[in-house]
Formats: structure tokens, C-alpha cells, sequence
């Protein structure tokens, strides 16, 4: 090998190295920025008052205040809260799967006049904010009695539009002699959907599950509108809630904010931390087809 060959090895090199060194720069700057308020947030639920009042902010607790979380406990009920929140996000993310599935078999597989239109109608609904909706779907629900309901925290977002696209994409990717062999089985729509397609859609399941239980968790605008007493207010208002201010200082108890909010987010981030595998395969599938 020729001194330029060598040279031209080494120059190639130094030039993979410096592309490595920066790729891993660049990733951890972007996990100090988005990790960084959830530890500011976690840390400032372990402050006293007086240190979240200095002028210049810590990054340390000077004082671990636990007592903040057991006063938050005591100034809502946070037990009824979780209790809420809990049955309205299991109860959207099971009709979103069902009625999903369903709809998305039906756009994937299904021969009928009008289908593609149709569901062009359904990407349509994503280019509405939601917030549009909100006044005469209250309506609706007011109409029906279901203000402090369940059924009005759940019905109302039933149907996803994202959802549907998402499990469309992937039945897509699935071979029709799959279906031909369990219908010659005698196997009938639902049991081609439930026995055939989700099973091996599983990991865009997965994905459209935890999406909805995410959304669902944080949903806070329509809870607010459809519930007038914390007897069925979710957890993001029961966060709301905590903001109290303290007789004589011109500030709010931030720190019990901070450690109700730790309270809400940490369910969310184990759910991610032990499902994302699922998220990432399920994306990944989707957007191959």
C-alpha cells in the first residue's frame, strides 16, 4: 500500500471518528433538552417554598421536602382522580381498538363502491383541530344527560381518525391468502378481524394502544367542559386543582403543583419506557406500506 493509499486510510478514519463523536454529541444534547424539565419538574416537587422563591434557581434540592407529595395527597382527592382518569383512558382506548379494527379492516380489505373516498373523507378529519368539535359535541352530550358521566368522557372520542389510518397501513401489509385460508375454515368477518388480523398486527396494536392511553391520560380540555365536581374530574384537572396560594405571599405552592404533576406523568413514562419497543415496530410497520 502506497503513503497517499495510508494517508487516504487514516484521513477516512479520523473522518468516521469525528462523525461518531458528533452523531453522540448531537444525541445527547437532545436527551438533555428533552429529559431537563422532567427532572426541573421532579426536583422543584422536592423543594421547600422559600427555595423555589430564590432568585437564583438550584438544581439540587438544599432540603428533600417529601412532605410535599403527602400534602398534595390531602388537598384533592387524588384516589377518585386516578380512579377516573383510569376507567375513561381504558374505556377510549377500547372502543378505539374495536371500532378501529373495524373500520380499518373494512378500508383495507373491503370491496364496496366508494371506499377510497370514503376514507379520504377520514383523513379529512385529521386536518380539523378538535378543539372546533368541542361546542356542538357538548351540545350533543348535554342533550343526552351525560354531563358527569362516563359516558360523556369516553363516547365522544369512541372513533380515531390516526387510529384508523394507522391499522389500515398495516391489515394492508397482510397477505389476502391469510383470510382466504379462514374463511375456507368456515371463519367468519369478525373472527378473520380478532383471530387473523390483530394477531399478527400486534405490534400496531400495541402502538394504537398506548397512543390512546396517553392521550386519553392527558386529556384535560373536554374533561373540563363535561364535568362540573371532582366526582368524575380526571388527574390532569386533579393537578389544576393543587393550585392553591399561600395567605400573605404573592406566590402559588409550586411545589405541591410540581409533585402532583410527578404523581400524574410517572404511570405515562413507565407505560412508554417498558412498551416502546411496540411503539417503535408498530410505527415502522405502518409506514412501510
Amino acid at each position: 500500500m502506497t503513503n497517499q493509499a495510508l494517508a487516504a486510510n487514516v484521513r477516512a478514519r479520523r473522518l468516521r471518528a469525528a462523525a461518531t463523536v458528533l452523531q453522540y454529541a448531537l444525541a445527547i444534547a437532545i436527551v438533555l433538552i428533552v429529559v431537563f424539565p422532567l427532572y426541573w419538574m421532579i426536583i422543584s416537587s422536592l423543594k421547600t417554598s422559600e427555595e423555589l422563591l430564590q432568585a437564583v434557581p438550584s438544581l439540587w434540592p438544599a432540603q428533600f421536602r417529601w412532605r410535599n407529595y403527602a400534602d398534595a395527597l390531602a388537598m384533592a382527592p387524588f384516589g377518585r382522580y386516578f380512579f377516573n382518569t383510569v376507567v375513561m383512558t381504558v374505556g377510549i382506548m377500547g372502543l378505539q381498538l374495536v371500532i378501529g379494527s373495524f373500520a380499518a379492516y373494512g378500508f383495507a380489505k373491503g370491496q364496496f363502491p366508494g371506499r377510497d373516498a370514503l376514507f379520504i373523507v377520514v383523513l379529512g378529519a385529521l386536518m380539523i383541530p378538535i378543539q372546533v368539535t368541542f361546542v356542538p359535541i357538548y351540545g350533543m352530550v348535554a342533550k343526552l344527560h351525560w354531563i358527569n358521566t362516563f359516558a360523556g368522557l369516553i363516547v365522544p372520542h369512541a372513533v380515531s381518525a390516526y387510529m384508523i389510518f394507522l391499522l389500515r397501513q398495516t391489515f394492508k401489509s397482510v397477505d389476502d391468502s391469510f383470510l382466504e385460508a379462514a374463511r375456507l375454515e368456515g371463519m367468519g368477518r369478525v373472527g378473520v378481524i380478532f383471530r387473523i388480523l390483530v394477531p399478527m398486527c400486534k405490534p400496531t396494536m400495541m402502538t394504537v394502544g398506548i397512543i390512546s392511553f396517553i392521550d386519553g391520560w392527558n386529556a384535560y380540555f373536554w374533561p373540563k367542559m363535561v364535568t362540573t365536581t371532582s366526582f368524575r374530574r380526571t388527574i390532569a384537572q386533579g393537578v389544576y386543582e393543587l393550585k392553591r396560594s399561600y395567605a400573605g405571599l404573592e406566590t402559588m405552592n409550586q411545589n405541591q403543583i410540581m409533585a402532583g404533576a410527578v404523581m400524574a406523568v410517572v404511570p405515562i413514562v413507565v407505560l412508554f419506557i417498558v412498551l416502546q419497543k411496540y411503539i417503535l415496530s408498530g410505527f415502522s410497520k405502518a409506514a412501510s406500506k
